[in-house]
């Protein structure tokens, strides 16, 4: 019983930026309603930070393994993120 939100960061390799890739997130975040940020990472990856719960976290990391049109994934770290701050919601894209 109780809350089953986790907070979880991933981190994604591949071709992921210029393809629409952080956006593509924000929306597949917003479908799922959970919690975080995406932005891009200066190794040419795309860092997540999300929260909510584990089945929407799991239909998450699917949507981001998929990728929107011109994007390729080639690998997904996930980690347990510490933290008791809050996350954006909605969901947003931190830029720079």
């Amino acid at each position: 019983m109780g809350d089953d939100r986790i907070r979880q960061r991933l981190v994604v390799s591949g071709r992921v930026q210029g393809v629409g890739f952080r956006r593509y997130v924000e929306r597949a975040a917003h479908r799922r309603g959970v919690a975080g940020w995406v932005k891009n990472r200066p190794d040419g990856g795309v860092e997540i930070l999300v929260e909510g719960p584990r089945t929407a976290l799991d239909g998450l990391t699917a949507d981001v393994r998929h990728g929107p049109p011109g994007a390729h994934v080639l690998d997904i770290q996930a980690s347990a993120a510490g933290g008791d701050e809050p996350l954006p919601r909605p969901f947003a894209i931190h830029r720079g």
